[in-house]
């Protein structure tokens, strides 16, 4: 038997120690009859199957199976990963301070970090990597660019870049930082009043942040204040606590928690002195506000302290926590169920029970209970999510400028407008110019844009139908001619949306200059949902009717 066949021995034994040692008398044979098994077939693959194998991959595959099986959340992290793991919670890295994503056979420079490595390099969107240290990187996928770019804070490496516009690659020394990725990347005042706070993560230093920007915004003379948590797919629970303490009083309940062991039967209390409990607030989430975000959301609706504005969020009521394992590995386990004030589980999904095929199911009708709120009794409910108080469609975006968002056209073009405009007005003032328009179709003109709108899709449906029904040769004639004309239409589209695709645009140029601030104010310029919080701040009336449940 090898010597790496002994420590995977080595380590099950342990595990099964392990297990015993936490005296679950009720499944202690079940687990030890399990383990044994599982050890000795490993044991016996290794020596006998007939070609060689690797115990670490197949350690790795036997974890990922059984632990989906379970839900999305619960995961094994090697020791290789454990960068993500730290990004994850804290929010900081070491490397060059960039976005990057692939584009035909090489990885470009989607958006450079503003004060970090890259940034201060003179690194640009849209500058490819030809090669990385004098390695030549074609082909390679971005997690195998992002290896190399990633390292220990203060070394150095080379990058020979291609910029679009220049003859001649061009080289630059990057040095390696200790990235911070910030929680909060944008807060300002908008309307001359209404104070607005971008919280795009949970991280260690999420609750911080976001007081800090809140205090600044106060004396700036905010009377009122957005936190925007559309996004936001959750972070630290502790973090969410915080937040939520920032606006209610000292010693109120914020969220608790129920799990397998009464370890993580808790209650979470406002321990801190808040900033303010009587500004007028509002928080907008979407169907990508989860977990943390849920939270805060939640928890400031139970205690009426908020508006919710926007869509009905993702629906995570589950609290992971992070177990240390043998050889600096990890696992992300869930360990509880979290509960808002009113006592309501927005968990969404129910993975512990599923069809005969396997495929989970979400919490039915009939089993959705209606809670009230703390203060003002309204009705919230359970199941599904948090429910805004006030909904805002959103609109979806069109077939058009999905396809030239996805194959690039908009990145590319503003790559090209930042070669040719050194400057641009501030973001508040800039605009895409009918005549600037027209150069953007004309630079699609030998583009690819093709895509399936949902008139196409539905005269697929019935080419299908009456092909199997034996009608299609009667209706071939017409059939072609309903096609061309789609297509033709197809080319209309770029009038048709035009508006959207300005502001799609706009948004990408922008961030050339401003990077991710500007490209969040630029955002912001037209936002039904941030236009209908400020309105409801706006009115002390609508905003106190809202919370009471007298309007919707």
């Amino acid at each position: 038997m090898t010597n790496k066949i002994k420590k995977y021995i080595l380590i099950i034994s342990i595990a099964l120690t392990s297990v015993f040692s936490l005296g679950f008398a009720d499944s202690y044979f079940e687990v030890s009859k399990n383990l044994d098994i599982f050890a000795t077939l490993f044991r016996e693959l290794n020596i006998y199957y007939v070609d060689g194998t690797e115990p670490g991959e197949l350690i790795k595959t036997g974890i990922d199976a059984m632990l989906e099986s379970l839900d999305p959340y619960t995961n094994y992290i090697p020791e290789s990963n454990i960068e993500d793991y730290k990004l994850m919670t804290t929010g900081q890295y070491g490397g060059i301070g960039a976005l990057i994503q692939k584009q035909g056979d090489y990885v470009v420079i989607s958006e450079p970090y503003e004060g970090f490595g890259a940034f201060k390099a003179g690194l640009w969107a849209g500058d490819k990597i030809l090669e990385v240290d004098g390695k030549n990187v074609k082909g390679k996928n971005t997690d195998e660019i992002r290896e190399l770019l990633l390292g220990q804070p203060g070394t150095s490496l080379l990058l020979k870049i291609e910029r679009p516009g220049t003859e001649k690659p061009l080289e630059k020394i990057v040095t390696r930082e200790e990235v911070k990725i910030n929680d909060v990347p944008y807060f300002s005042i908008m309307n001359e009043s209404v104070g607005y706070i971008k919280l795009n993560s949970f991280t260690e230093s999420a609750s911080r942040e976001v007081k800090e920007a809140f205090q600044k915004l106060k004396e700036q003379n905010a009377t009122s204040l957005i936190l925007d948590l559309r996004g936001n797919g959750g972070g630290l629970l502790n973090e969410a606590v915080n937040i939520v303490n920032i606006f209610v009083p000292k010693g109120v309940d914020v969220v608790s928690t129920k799990g397998k062991i009464t370890d993580w039967d808790k209650m979470y209390k406002a321990i801190n002195t808040p900033v303010d409990t009587e500004i007028p607030l509002v928080i907008l989430i979407d169907e990508n506000s989860a977990s943390a975000s849920e939270i805060v959301s939640g928890s400031l609706q139970d205690h009426d302290r908020a508006v919710v504005v926007g869509g009905r969020s993702f629906g995570k009521g589950l609290v992971q926590q992070v177990r240390s394992l043998s050889y600096n590995s990890k696992l992300k386990v869930t360990v509880a169920k979290y509960y808002t004030p009113s006592g309501r589980c927005i968990q969404k999904v129910d993975y512990s029970h599923r069809d005969k095929s396997g495929k989970v199911k979400e919490v039915p009708d009939s089993l959705i209970t209606e809670y009230k709120t703390l203060k003002n009794k309204r009705p919230v409910f359970d199941g599904k999510g948090v429910d805004p108080d006030v909904k805002i469609e959103k609109k979806n975006m069109s077939d058009i400028s999905g396809s030239l968002y996805m194959k690039n056209h908009f990145f590319n073009y503003a790559t090209e407008f930042k070669l040719k405009n050194p400057t641009i007005a501030d973001v508040t003032n800039f605009s895409i110019s009918d005549a600037e328009y027209e150069k953007f179709i004309h630079y699609l003109e030998d583009k690819d844009y093709d895509y399936t709108t949902e008139s196409e899709d539905l005269l697929a449906q019935l080419e299908k139908a009456t092909k199997e029904d034996n009608y299609y040769e009667r209706l071939a004639d017409e059939y072609k001619a309903l096609k061309d004309k789609l297509n033709h239409n197809k080319k209309e589209d770029l009038n048709i949306h035009k508006e959207e695709i300005k502001y799609i645009l706009e948004t990408e140029i922008v961030a050339r200059y401003f990077y991710q601030k500007g490209k969040i104010e630029a955002a912001l310029k037209n936002d039904p949902a941030v236009d209908e919080a400020i309105t409801i701040l706006k009115d002390n009336s609508t905003y106190t009717a809202i919370l009471s449940g007298i309007k919707k």
